[in-house]
């Protein structure tokens, strides 16, 4: 008999196959659950363990595991993305460069999103600008708790309230968020990027950094790890087939309807390497990884950087 486990992880194309039963995992039948939102997966799994298999924000799950929540993960990234483009101001307001933003009030979902990590870590390597220093406004709870340190400087919005309203007002200096937002999306005229240039810039920090960031990791139950020491490997194998797979489909260019895609996946692949979507503990993803935990831990949200190995189970 197959075990059943439930999965839950946006519709990626990395898994696609997985989902359409195109990969098939021997002795294993997942069910997936791709109908959530990241907040509502996040907060269901570091809370009640509502899922066996869960795509978790980085930060969140580095929480969780200094919290003993018994979670630990596979080392699959479903989840990367380069963060320059995510930071917002008004250009009318008095940010015009990244060292503006020193002391500054930034506004965010909720100080734990990936991105808001990944882009003040990069805003403190590349531009000095320490990650206590802003005051940070968050729109909602974060999806678990955790012991803020003195010298971080946190406020709420009113319930309800938008950080793009408090742009747009001059309330808070700039924006950081997983999504681009809409109004952005719409052209509005008290938005825009910090840095315009965002893609020449993320193309420069993996040149120099050799980081496409990882914004989340595969948990699972660790029960499921002591009951089945079996499943891990075989999960890592299926999550690998399934990512070839989509590979194949996007080198049959044809079907994609984007004049340009196939010289667009030829250049990243000159630029990123045949997979950037590399899973295992290779010294890429170890320094990777490790860069996460540290800036996870400089904004204040865990207390120690634990060793890469102690995270995750193959």
């Amino acid at each position: 008999m197959a075990l059943t486990l439930s999965i839950a992880c946006d519709p990626f194309e990395l898994v696609r196959a997985l989902h359409e039963g195109a990969v098939e995992t021997k002795d294993i039948e997942l069910q997936f659950q791709p109908e959530m939102t990241n907040p509502q997966r996040h907060k269901a799994m570091v809370r009640d363990l509502a899922f066996d298999i869960c795509e978790l924000n980085i930060s969140t799950y580095l929480i969780a595991r200094e919290a003993g929540v018994p979670i630990t993960a596979l080392p699959v990234f479903l989840y990367r993305r380069f963060r320059h483009g995510s930071i917002f101001v008004n250009p009318e307001g008095r940010i015009k460069k990244p060292q503006d933003l020193a002391g500054a009030k930034i506004g965010c979902p909720n100080l734990q999103a990936a991105a808001v990590v990944w882009a003040s870590g990069i805003l403190q390597d590349t531009y000095g600008i320490d990650q206590r220093s802003p005051v940070w406004v968050t729109e909602r709870e974060e999806d678990i708790a955790f012991s803020a340190p003195p010298d971080l400087k946190l406020e709420r919005t009113i319930s309800g309230e938008s950080v793009t309203k408090l742009l747009f007002r001059g309330e808070v200096d700039a924006i950081m968020t997983p999504q681009l937002p809409q109004p952005f999306l719409d052209g509005h005229p008290k938005m825009t990027r910090l840095f315009p240039d965002y893609a020449d810039r993320e193309r420069d920090y993996f040149e120099s950094s050799g980081i496409f960031p990882i914004m989340h990791v595969t948990a699972i139950k660790t029960s499921l790890v002591e009951t089945h020491p079996w499943l891990p490997g075989r999960l890592v194998e299926a999550f690998e087939l399934s990512k070839q797979e989509a590979f194949d489909r996007m080198r049959r260019d044809r079907t994609i309807p984007l004049a340009w895609f196939g010289a667009r996946w030829e250049e990243e692949r000159h630029i990123l390497g045949n997979d950037p979507w590399v899973y295992g503990l290779g010294k890429e993803n170890r320094k990777n990884l490790e860069t996460a935990i540290r800036y996870t831990q400089g904004q204040g949200l865990i207390a120690a950087q634990p060793p890469v190995d102690t995270l995750f189970i193959s």
